[in-house]
């Protein structure tokens, strides 16, 4: 499909630079970087409501401490 888009001027030197080191052009390189950014992307989380009402996210196996928590908190997140 053809079509015309407009990018910001460091968006289209980073896939011009993409594209020159794979040696494709920048339409392939904008395809293989919109592939890669589509299968990168998680579903959206099911949120289940716990026994309490609230709401939470599904069991991942791994467990919440307050150390995490105040890990989390220090670098920003």
């Amino acid at each position: 499909m053809r079509t015309s888009i407009q990018l910001e001027d460091h968006i289209h030197e980073y896939a011009s630079v993409y594209a020159a080191a794979r040696g494709i052009s920048l339409s392939a390189a904008i395809n293989e970087l919109v592939r890669r950014a589509q299968t990168a992307v998680p579903d959206e989380p099911e949120i289940l409501q716990g026994p309490s009402g609230l709401p939470m996210f599904p069991p991942s196996g791994r467990t919440i401490t307050a150390d995490t928590v105040k890990k989390l908190e220090e670098e920003g997140f």
